[in-house]
């Protein structure tokens, strides 16, 4: 089974969708003011020319994105994205295209900035999941330094994915929403992979697979989350004592092996429970409690609310 393979479970879980929203097309100075995101959905941008400033006023995070740079913030946050010049950004022509996204432009005759923007949407209460493992803001190169004969092989295909991208959202052909939106979903899975590769892996989830050590005890996890693993079984998988393996564990993820394998479980419990005939008793014994009431006190614990309440949720929304 290879490291990979976490994701794939990962995203049979959860439904992923995603949308683009506007193509922005300024010349500086220029600015853009994002508000705080709907629980279920993630904020993305696409620099695919010029550069870009991200401030994040609530915890006072800048970063600099230049072409190629994809940032993803799974948190939500309210965030300003403009030209760092610090000049008054002048009005902007905002106009829906055939296609359903927004064409967004100016008259700034200062450096030019491409930029693709939208949204992830992740089906509730997989949200959740996503944001306690993933951090504030994750940004993707997909172009690396000339010469660097180390690229990831995500990273390229993310950047084949951008080029893509970049062309259905200059043209006005027919199927061209459905065709971005799909590669949307796609970007959000490539990001991720991107992620992992990298060498400095951002903290959570994405670093913990990215740890060569600790990965056999991730796609364990995910392969198999009925299964009743024991922390020394899973400190077994990657050669580990089990005092060194919960200490790696912590300090990577910021919680334990027992708290994400809940994670998984209830969020499996969560799918199954929307399905007709599938009784509580059912949905316990396949995520692997043996106890009906164990399972019901560790759902309400993760969930805030019953597994009886999930199943009517889910049958009202459907």
């Amino acid at each position: 089974m290879s490291q990979l393979d976490w994701l794939s479970h990962l995203l049979q879980t959860i439904t992923v969708t995603g949308k683009l929203e506007a193509h922005c097309t300024y010349g500086a100075p220029w600015r853009v003011d994002w508000a705080q995101s709907g629980a279920h959905e993630i904020p993305y941008h696409i620099v695919l020319k010029g550069r870009a400033i991200l401030e994040d006023p609530a915890s006072g995070t800048i970063k600099e994105l230049v072409s190629g740079d994809i940032v993803l913030l799974p948190q939500g946050a309210a965030h300003v994205l403009h030209d760092g010049s610090g000049a008054a950004p002048g009005a902007t022509r905002n106009q829906l295209s055939p296609a359903g996204w927004m064409l967004s432009e100016n008259d700034g005759q200062g450096e030019q900035l491409d930029m693709l923007c939208g949204r992830f949407l992740i089906e509730p209460p997989h949200d959740r999941l996503i944001r306690d493992y993933l951090p504030a803001t994750l940004m993707v190169r997909t172009v690396q330094d000339r010469g660097d004969e180390r690229a990831a092989p995500a990273s390229n295909h993310l950047a084949s994915l951008v080029g893509f991208m970049r062309m259905e959202s200059a043209g006005d052909k027919p199927g061209g929403h459905a065709i971005l939106n799909a590669l949307t979903s796609a970007l959000f899975t490539l990001a991720l992979r991107a992620a992992s590769e990298s060498e400095q892996a951002p903290a959570g989830l994405l670093a913990l697979a990215s740890h060569r050590r600790l990965a056999p005890a991730i796609v364990a996890m995910f392969a198999d989350p009925a299964r009743g693993w024991t922390l020394p079984e899973l400190a077994d998988l990657c050669s580990m004592s089990r005092a060194t393996f919960m200490r790696h564990f912590q300090e990577k993820l910021g919680r334990s092996a027992v708290e994400l394998l809940t994670d998984i479980r209830m969020s499996l419990a969560t799918n199954e429970l929307k399905k007709q005939g599938m009784t509580t008793e059912a949905v316990a014994d396949l995520v692997g409690y043996r106890s009906v009431a164990a399972f019901r006190r560790a759902f309400t614990d993760k969930m805030g609310m019953t597994p009886g309440q999930c199943r009517r949720l889910a049958q009202v929304s459907g």
